[in-house]
């Protein structure tokens, strides 16, 4: 695919994206019709704003990210996602650290390593 087809599809799925944003908040609501739910217009506002500024502004540092990274490492890179997450909130929202986070987080960023590194067989020595 050429670039000039590649943008215009990044475009469309940004404009999708967006799209679903902005429909999806009133309608969720229509449909479950809570009798303490109602639309409120700053509400709608923040959520607007915490879900397609904060949105692009994460895909404008990703595909920016993207142009220094071979595609092996992009998709690698990209499953680091889950601990970022969860470090985030053990860091923001006081949730606890606790060992499992911590191995399993071990386990996901070593992958990740091997797969960067060229090391394929690493995890099989290891393992025997």
């Amino acid at each position: 695919m050429c670039r000039c087809h590649l943008r215009v599809v990044k475009k469309a799925l940004a404009a999708l994206l967006s799209a679903s944003m902005v429909l999806s908040t009133p309608w969720a609501q229509a449909q479950v019709r809570l009798p303490w739910a109602r639309v409120d217009v700053a509400g709608l506002l923040w959520a607007l704003c915490s879900g397609a500024v904060t949105s692009g502004l994460g895909y404008a540092v990703w595909y920016t990210a993207l142009k220094g990274l071979q595609p092996t490492s992009s998709a690698s890179v990209q499953l680091s996602v889950p601990v970022l997450t969860a470090l985030g909130g053990v860091a923001l929202l006081s949730e606890p650290l606790t060992l499992r986070l911590v191995l399993c987080s071990a386990a996901i960023l070593g992958g990740i390593a091997c797969v960067i590194t060229g090391q394929p067989g690493a995890l099989r020595r290891a393992s025997n």
